[in-house]
Parts: structure tokens; sequence; C-alpha cells
């Protein structure tokens, strides 16, 4: 198996809350949506979003789960000041702000956001990594 990743999904409650969310509220723009699923290109993968339910009968699980599931997704910043603004944004999207942002003890800074069925991002600012003009981040200083 090659070292990468190339779709995230999403199991969500409503999809239609969920495509507004992430359209809308944050900008993003959809790269296909089809029936149950929407597609957002991002910087070489995928995020998409499916049915919670339906996402846990095509992986042949139970749909029941709460609490910290073990995951987060993480957006890398360009700045401290990016980190605060995309927090804002996405409160007025409708997010719940999960941890105000902050310095951390890695020497960078960051806050977390829930979307609107929990899922945690952290928004951060690594200044031990390197961000190109796409977005794509690299294990390396600047």
């Amino acid at each position: 198996m090659e070292q990468r990743m190339s779709v995230v999904t999403l199991g969500v409650a409503d999809l239609d809350r969920s495509r507004r969310f992430y359209e809308e509220g944050l900008g993003w723009k959809i790269g296909a949506a089809e029936g149950q699923i929407v597609f957002f290109q991002l910087n070489g993968m995928i995020l998409a979003l499916y049915p919670r339910d339906e996402l846990a009968k095509d992986a042949q699980v139970s749909s029941e789960g709460s609490g910290f599931t073990g995951v987060t997704l993480a957006y890398c910043a360009r700045s401290k000041e990016d980190v605060d603004n995309i927090l804002v944004q996405s409160e007025m999207a409708g997010a719940r702000i999960v941890k105000q942002p902050q310095s951390v003890f890695w020497g960078g800074y960051s806050g977390y956001f829930a979307d609107p069925d929990g899922h945690l991002w952290e928004i951060a600012w690594n200044p031990c990594w390197r961000l190109d003009e796409q977005g794509n981040v690299y294990l390396e200083a600047p």
C-alpha cells in the first residue's frame, strides 16, 4: 500500500445542513454532488459528506456512537491571525468552538471547532512545517 490518503468521508446526520456549513459557511466549492453524497476537491485529496447511517451500513458497522471518536481533522493555517479568523468564520457558520485559540506546548498556535455533526477540526499554525502556495503541508521547517 502506498503511503497516502485519498478520501476522508464524514458521516453526517443532515446532508443539507452539512453541505451548507462547508459550502456557504466556510466558503468551500463543491467538486461534485450526486444523490446522497457531496464531494469537495481539496489539495491532493477529497472530503466527502455522506449520511451517517448509510456510511455505517456500507461499512457493515453500527451507526451508534457518541463522545470522542479518537479522530480529529486538521487545517494548517498560514499564521496565528489565520487561526483566529478561521475559528471566527467557522463559529459564524454554525460550528461550536471547542477550544479557543492559544499558544500550545509544541511551539505553535491552535484551536478547535466541532462542525454541525460534532466532527472535530483543529485549526493550527505550526512554525516548524512549510505550506506551499496550494496549501500542501510538508514536515520541514520554512
